[in-house]
């Protein structure tokens, strides 16, 4: 895959920022609610499923496109389905859609300019946007990490993390782009602990994965809750090596324990 891609969707970070947060140039990081930094989630241990037939990409066709995901979507609603209901919580498996315009109903809105795929957790559904040029070459690895990505939102969504993040909507910007930070560095994580843990069924290099976190993991996602969208890079998002750090410690732990941003020094999600 070639490194302009990359680096364009680097650059269509997107947020969302809650209205009327307040300013401030410094300030520490908080304590994070419990279900952020002590989710039992994180004591489930590692993914069972260590198998995922992945279909080929070859053409970027639409159709194939979302056959290729509906595929990885059952692999990843098999994985984590145990996860969650072991850590005590209710599953259900996300929606999902592929578009092909900008402005497609979401849930949360029309569909923005600038992002690849989005999660909606008003409708626990996942957008994925199918543009010309997606797939670059035959078998690119990108399109799996970022639906993997958004089913960590969808994680999240399940575990209590989205309504625990709407209590720091009143704090400082500081605070709160801290807290965004650290919500996305951990979907990245999460969509490294599914790939690394079916890797060695996907008849892949090694270098396909190393080549991804070296230039700052999908870089791509929006994670709309049906507010304010405002910015992105890496006040949002993180820089391109803790995006690349937090992906590989996914696909290295093969476990959502391995995920806990909420407790990570600031120079790892800042």
């Amino acid at each position: 895959m070639r490194i302009s891609r990359l680096a364009l969707m680097a650059g269509a970070l997107a947020t969302v920022l809650f209205a009327g947060t307040a300013h401030a140039a410094t300030v520490s990081a908080p304590a994070y609610k419990p279900a952020l930094a002590k989710s039992p989630i994180y004591k489930t241990g590692k993914l069972g499923l260590e198998t995922c037939e992945e279909q080929k990409l070859e053409s970027g066709s639409v159709d194939e496109v979302r056959g290729y995901l509906d595929a990885v979507l059952d692999c990843l609603n098999a994985a984590w389905e145990p996860k969650i209901k072991k850590a005590g919580f209710a599953f259900s498996k996300p929606k999902f859609q592929v578009i092909t315009k900008i402005g497609a109903p979401t849930g949360c809105g029309g569909y923005p300019a600038g992002a690849q795929a989005l999660y909606c957790s008003l409708n626990n559904k996942i957008t994925f946007l199918v543009t010309p040029g997606l797939v670059e070459e035959p078998g690119d690895l990108l399109p799996m990490v970022v639906i993997a990505h958004e089913y960590g939102h969808h994680i999240q969504q399940l575990t209590g993390m989205f309504k625990a993040m709407g209590g720091y909507s009143g704090k400082s910007e500081a605070t709160f782009l801290d807290a965004v930070r650290r919500f996305e560095l951990q979907a990245e994580c999460l969509a490294g602990v599914f790939i690394g843990n079916v890797w060695h069924s996907l008849d892949r290099r090694q270098t396909e994965f190393d080549y991804i976190v070296k230039h700052g993991g999908t870089g791509l996602d929006l994670s709309a809750i049906g507010v304010k969208v405002k910015g992105w890079g890496e006040q949002t998002h993180g820089s391109a090596a803790n995006i690349g750090r937090w992906l590989k410690r996914g696909f290295d732990t093969e476990s959502a324990g391995g995920c806990n941003t909420w407790k990570a020094p600031k120079s790892q999600v800042s």
